[in-house]
């Protein structure tokens, strides 16, 4: 159990648990106010975000933030955004299982030090591993469960809104109805 941010970082950046810290340009930490009430969390850094060292700063992360900017977030001020896995898969592909349990601990040191009220699983990938393994993102997205003194919802990854645009008016209701659940169970959120 860590204490401070500072040691986790550098613990962290040090891992060597799985392949992919072979392959990685930078490892992909985190960002955001650590003690944000709300934490989002993707699924592993792309091309772009293993070149910075900071998620969702590609594409998909430009669309992010103009859905948290449209309720009053952002990711430098009143929210933390993380991944399942720090470093990125190679061409991208999902993280497999083995990796994730390899990274795992250090989400839930975050998770532990940042002690969110609500977290938005970005995809499936995370949303199966942190809210229910038979997950579907296509129905059960914009819904509200509670584990464990957390509220989690699951909504589509930025970057399949990209590929399929269709999907972004209901992503928009997802992000609405958290801003109402923020109102709601966040005293913090809108203050920072």
């Amino acid at each position: 159990m860590y204490k401070d941010w500072e040691s986790l970082k550098k613990d962290c950046s040090a891992c060597r648990r799985c392949a992919l810290a072979d392959t990685r340009t930078n490892l992909v930490f985190g960002v955001g106010n650590e003690q944000a009430e709300v934490m989002f969390i993707g699924e592993g850094p792309g091309y772009n975000e293993d070149m910075q060292g900071e998620p969702f700063v590609g594409r998909g992360g430009q669309l992010l933030d103009k859905y948290l900017e449209h309720i009053n977030l952002d990711r430098h001020k009143n929210i933390y955004i993380a991944n399942m896995v720090k470093c990125r898969p190679p061409e991208n592909r999902d993280p497999s299982e083995e990796e994730q349990d390899c990274c795992i601990e250090w989400l839930r040191e975050q998770t532990r030090l940042i002690r969110p009220k609500i977290m938005v699983c970005l995809g499936r990938i995370s949303a199966k591993r942190l809210i229910s393994k038979d997950f579907k993102v296509t129905v059960q997205h914009g819904q509200f469960i509670e584990k464990g003194g957390i509220l989690f919802m699951g909504t589509f990854h930025p970057a399949a809104l990209l590929r399929n645009p269709n999907n972004k008016p209901a992503a928009l209701e997802d992000f609405l109805a958290l801003q109402e659940k923020i109102k709601e169970v966040c005293k913090h959120t809108y203050e920072i």
